[in-house]
């Protein structure tokens, strides 16, 4: 394995991880919910289409930052070497994922674990190590 160090940006992954910290803690402090994404998209679709005024800002405030991040900095193209169509089944299996652990990365990653919820280290561990063993069969059994 290398490491392209030439695409290494530690200075742009502390801002975003920051930001990502600020907005979770901020989310919290002001509207006392947990900044996980998947509930706060799956409560803007049916069945469950309950979602308030927060949360459709908060989507919007998803979608939106590319665009002002691209004006202040150039937009990294996204590539990928899969087809569309594994890339929707990949999405599909994420979604089911999701709701089979209750929470997604953001709700028990960046969430959970700065409440020292044991749920979401157990969760969180279980999304690493599917995640590690995806890519292993993926780059070294297919």
């Amino acid at each position: 394995m290398t490491v392209d160090f030439s695409a290494f940006t530690p200075v742009a992954a502390l801002v975003g991880g920051a930001l990502i910290g600020l907005a979770a803690v901020l989310l919290v402090l002001f509207n006392g919910r947990i900044a996980g994404i998947s509930g706060i998209v799956g409560s803007l679709l049916p069945p469950r289409a309950q979602g308030s005024a927060w949360q459709v800002a908060f989507v919007i405030g998803l979608l939106a930052a590319p665009w002002v991040y691209g004006l202040f900095a150039p937009v990294p193209a996204a590539a990928s070497p899969a087809s569309w169509p594994v890339l929707v089944l990949a999405g599909l299996l994420v979604g089911f994922g999701t709701r089979l652990g209750s929470g997604c990365t953001s709700g028990h990653g960046v969430c959970g674990l700065s409440r020292l919820s044991v749920r979401s280290l157990v969760a969180t561990l279980c999304f690493m190590i599917a995640g590690f063993a995806t890519v292993f069969v993926a780059r070294h059994v297919l």
